[in-house]
């Protein structure tokens, strides 16, 4: 007699939905948790509420004007997104940077890795409840905040990275070098006394440890990149491999246990780490030009340019036509891949932990929230698991 295996039926007793409002979201997204006794058996997260079609706008551009849309793709990550779409063009016809841009590009990389970083501890002591955390780190922030307007001009689009270059403005004199020191000095000792106080603090330890534990192998599998996949022990990051980081000594800080906490503390120690590089700028700044014109838009093949973001690994791509004009451009961020590891993270959390959880991948909403597919005059928004088997990986 052939005896049927019977399968077992998960049974979920309630279903509870966060979102798209809500005092712990910084930007619109919902959440779905379906629990058992207040314990998360599984999560969906759904996005798209911020959907701009801001890849649509930079179809048939000339690639000098993209250059002040791709900025415009995110106020904290705007710098990056700004130097990777100037990557794109620079690598598909070959232009070369001089050296002084390429470090001045990378210093001010670092400055708004911080600037996103302290904004991150904002915004997870907040949802933490505890509001003196918080807005101690807003007030640290300032101070990369007021170098990002020294160097480029202005606090959120620093507008520094152009075609072959960065903009003569955003040159460093003698002058202003010695006052990216001093703040350096003086951010440095004041972080350091933060950071102590916070992992002092047994409330504050106690809700992050030990939840929204990410193995190394989902992490790799969801493809989530940045301080989120080196929290749990993927010791991948891009800046080894960019040209632009070769001439400096950092260290890159890889966390094996996994969970909130550690999320938040390879963040911590990031920002030390980006001190480091800044002032290895600051002193070794090597003299010459901060641009090359030599360069004519011309017909340019579908060219790909990864950047390591402050969230993990961020493409661009594009190609230009006979004109000049840009034709398929296409964004993908970090968050889109690292909120479908959390959905996998915050199982077995309480709910209230699930929250936080989530909210340790750092999520930018507008930064990821353009994948939308138009097919014979319908629309439909590509789910977590088609993005990752299409866009995923890198081949």
């Amino acid at each position: 007699m052939i005896q049927e295996k019977q399968t077992e039926k998960k049974v979920i007793e309630k279903e509870l939905s966060f979102g798209p409002v809500h005092p712990a979201l910084v930007e619109p997204y919902r959440m779905r948790f379906f629990v058992n006794d207040e314990i998360v058996e599984d999560c969906e997260i759904n996005i798209n509420m911020a959907y701009r079609g801001i890849e649509k706008l930079f179809e048939g551009l000339p690639v000098e004007k993209a250059l002040l849309i791709a900025e415009r793709v995110c106020g904290i990550c705007s710098n990056v997104h700004a130097w990777n779409s100037v990557r794109v063009i620079e690598g598909g016809l070959g232009i070369e940077v001089p050296q002084r841009a390429n470090y001045i590009r990378v210093l001010v990389h670092e400055f708004q890795r911080i600037t996103s970083h302290l904004f991150f501890f904002g915004h997870a002591f907040e949802v933490l409840g505890h509001e003196t955390f918080a807005m101690r780190s807003f007030l640290l922030r300032e101070n990369f905040m007021d170098l990002l307007q020294y160097v480029g001009g202005n606090r959120v689009m620093p507008s520094v990275p152009i075609i072959g270059g960065i903009r003569p403005r955003a040159d460093l004199n003698e002058s202003l070098k010695k006052v990216i020191t001093e703040r350096v000095d003086a951010f440095e000792s004041k972080y350091k006394d933060y950071l102590n106080r916070a992992v002092e603090d047994p409330l504050v330890m106690s809700r992050l440890s030990g939840i929204g534990y990410l193995t190394k192998e989902d992490a790799l599998k969801f493809y989530a990149t940045g301080p989120t996949g080196r929290s749990s022990g993927w010791n991948y990051d891009l800046r080894r491999e960019m040209k632009e980081y070769k001439p400096f000594d950092y260290d890159v800080i890889v966390l094996n246990e996994g969970d909130t906490k550690a999320r938040v503390v390879s963040r911590a120690l990031e920002v030390l780490e980006s001190l480091k590089i800044i002032r290895q700028i600051v002193k070794g700044l090597p003299e010459g030009p901060v641009v090359n014109r030599s360069w004519v838009a011309k017909k340019m093949d579908y060219t790909v340019s990864y950047v390591e973001t402050y969230r993990g690994e961020l493409m661009h791509s594009y190609g230009l036509d006979q004109g000049g004009f840009i034709r398929n451009y296409k964004i993908r961020t970090p968050t889109i891949t690292n909120l479908a590891a959390m959905e996998q993270a915050c199982i077995g959390d309480h709910v209230t932990e699930a929250i936080l959880t989530i909210a340790s991948c750092d999520p930018c909403l507008t930064c990821c929230t353009r994948t939308e597919v138009i097919a014979n005059g319908k629309s439909r928004i590509m789910s977590d698991a088609e993005i990752i088997q299409r866009f995923g990986w890198r081949k």
